[in-house]
């Protein structure tokens, strides 16, 4: 029953190698991409917000500023341990370096540079390692106090989701591309409720001089 299933729901998604119509080819796929990278997101958030618990609220007693919080408040409990305010962003940086070094290089930096490497120069692919690593090294230096943001990692993650559902289907560079960049967009429209900004965002960060073919 399983085999005939997956049989018939690959048949949709790749007519050319299973059989099939593919009317639900890009629905389908892109359902699939965008809860993929939609659960990302989700564990993205969760991990950073217990990685500024752990890593600055438990040491310092540092509550990152939310809406309509005083900016006195804020700037009292970071002069309670001012030193650690310095050890503990360069003790993260550490930690996070040292696994992207190790584990997945592909990882380091912004996230959006490395999103469009692998669109423009290998096909879209990215390694399966890389979401899960560039989840955990983000939440530690966002979390320890690093100077980041949220866009370059959810972008990356995103668009490894995608990069790994088309591997799984055996698509085409071309395919691959076009999930690569729902991915991102599913996870960047995710994590800030912006669904139509990321729409736009994905394609567009993409752009360069000489064009690109997809």
């Amino acid at each position: 029953m399983n085999g005939r299933f997956f049989r018939l729901i690959k048949g949709r998604i790749a007519p050319e190698r299973y059989g099939g119509s593919g009317h639900f080819r890009w629905p389908l796929m892109s359902l699939g991409v965008g809860v993929v990278s939609g659960f990302g997101a989700i564990l993205f958030e969760e991990l950073l917000r217990r990685a500024l618990h752990f890593f600055l609220y438990l040491p310092t007693g540092y509550l990152e500023p939310s809406r309509g919080s005083e900016v006195s408040t804020v700037a009292a409990s970071a002069s309670t341990h001012s030193w650690l305010f310095l050890l503990i962003p360069a003790l993260g940086g550490l930690v996070s370096g040292v696994m992207v070094y190790f584990i997945a290089p592909e990882a380091e930096g912004h996230g959006t540079d490395a999103m469009i490497e692998a669109f423009h120069r290998r096909g879209g692919y990215i390694r399966k390692r890389v979401p899960i690593v560039k989840i955990m090294a983000s939440a530690i230096t966002i979390g320890s106090g690093g100077s980041a943001g949220k866009e370059g990692p959810i972008a990356q993650i995103g668009a490894g989701f995608g990069s790994f559902l088309a591997t799984v289907l055996k698509l085409k560079p071309r395919d691959r591309r076009i999930l690569v960049l729902a991915g991102a967009a599913g996870g960047i429209g995710a994590i800030f409720h912006a669904s139509l900004g990321a729409a736009l965002f994905a394609p567009e960060v993409l752009y360069r001089e000489s064009g690109i073919r997809i």
